[in-house]
């Protein structure tokens, strides 16, 4: 292991707020890449005020902007245009997450961006994406997974639609800005010219991504997917059972080996053996049948119990965890995924480990999501080397 990162050496400008942008800027910075979080003077980025506070800070935004340096610009000031213009000499990849065509008004638009830094890489997020009928049309994650065709699959037949617990609209676009600014970035480095490119990334695109087969189901059979509550249609068996303590577990023996394991370990060697359940189509035509075998046998065991009896046989099964069950389990802590990390004041809180693990240059946390501004003098006095004078005259004009 070195302690050398993966990205040390790039330099990231983050111009997104709230989540998609800001979560691909904490990929990016969790594996060492500079990321400069531009943010508006005296506000900052509105996700320092959502959802659970510590004193004046949203716990959230320690987690969301974790290693990465906070400056202050009104993008809306030509005088602040001229600095995001300046940096964008200075860096490789900028994320932005704003509606189409408003860079462009701001004069800082990937056209004129690129005229000053041929090596640079702009990652777009929108809702619809840089082009289309939708184009200008204000996008949020939720609206994206109802679109994207991801919330009409969630949740059971008889009652409405449901979300996803977390923003899984935004933190799936963001994935695919981490992706698509590495492979821009391997692409200019492998390329003679050294040129940039742009990444357009939308947010239900990012969602439809995810369904499956679902398209060509429907192509070439009719078929529309419809909710299906806690089974996948298709797969079998793969379920939430029940328990003799009222507790639920999850099994997953899909795989006609482990099928077979499954059901000699709960006393159905019959149906193990039965020819008609040899594969997974023959299962997935009687699922309801096999999930009542199933369930007879995890409501006479306890999930504790169950779970052992299965890890036994090597079928793959587990608990329905809460945070709190997360906290406990001794697996996240041995891997890291429960760290022990100090905030501002002293207090210790808990933070998600950083994904993925690499062997030889792993990503690490490094100090939590900074107070608004807490950069400026490195950035713009020792990067962009701004005169005294010149900085006290924007802090005047409230453009920094």
């Amino acid at each position: 292991m070195t302690t050398t990162k993966p990205l040390q050496g790039v330099r990231v400008l983050e111009l997104g707020t709230l989540v998609a942008a800001p979560f691909a800027g904490k990929i990016f910075a969790e594996f060492g890449a500079e990321v400069i979080k531009v943010e508006a003077p005296e506000k900052g980025d509105p996700l320092r005020n959502w959802r659970t506070m510590h004193k004046d800070t949203s716990v959230w935004w320690y987690v969301q902007a974790r290693n990465k340096k906070s400056i202050t610009v009104d993008m809306r000031m030509e005088e602040g245009q001229e600095i995001i213009r300046s940096l964008a000499r200075e860096v490789d990849i900028i994320i932005e997450n704003f509606r189409p065509g408003t860079l462009e008004k701001w004069g800082i638009g990937y056209d004129v961006l690129s005229e000053l830094n041929p090596g640079l890489i702009m990652v777009r997020i929108s809702g619809y994406g840089q082009t289309g009928p939708y184009r200008n049309k204000p996008g949020f994650g939720s609206v994206a997974e109802a679109i994207g065709g991801l919330r009409y699959l969630t949740g059971y037949p008889e009652l409405p639609p449901v979300r996803v617990g977390v923003a899984i609209g935004d933190l799936t676009a963001g994935l695919y800005a981490v992706i698509g600014g590495m492979m821009a970035l391997h692409a200019r480095d492998r390329s003679p010219e050294k040129k940039g490119q742009m990444v357009d990334v939308a947010l239900y695109e990012a969602v439809f991504s995810l369904l499956e087969g679902v398209l060509p189901e429907y192509d070439l059979k009719g078929l529309v997917r419809e909710r299906t509550g806690s089974t996948l249609p298709g797969i079998a068996p793969s379920n939430t059972y029940l328990c003799a303590d009222g507790k639920y577990i999850v099994i997953g023996a899909n795989g006609d080996s482990i099928f077979k394991r499954l059901m000699h370990a709960i006393g159905r060697s019959d149906v193990a053996e039965n020819p008609r359940y040899a594969n997974n189509q023959g299962r997935a035509e009687d699922v309801a049948y096999i999930d009542q075998v199933i369930e007879e046998w995890t409501k006479q065991h306890t999930l504790k119990e169950a779970q052992r009896l299965l890890d036994e046989a090597a079928v793959p099964v587990g608990p329905i965890y809460s945070i709190e069950e997360i906290v406990q389990d001794e697996h996240y802590r041995e891997r890291g995924m429960v760290e022990e990390i100090d905030l501002p004041d002293g207090e210790k809180v808990l933070f998600p480990g950083v994904v993925p693990k690499l062997s030889e240059t792993p990503g690490t946390h490094e100090w939590v999501g900074p107070s608004l501004g807490e950069h400026n003098e490195e950035i713009f006095e020792k990067l962009l080397q701004l005169d005294p004078a010149v900085l006290a005259m924007l802090k005047e004009k409230r453009a920094i």
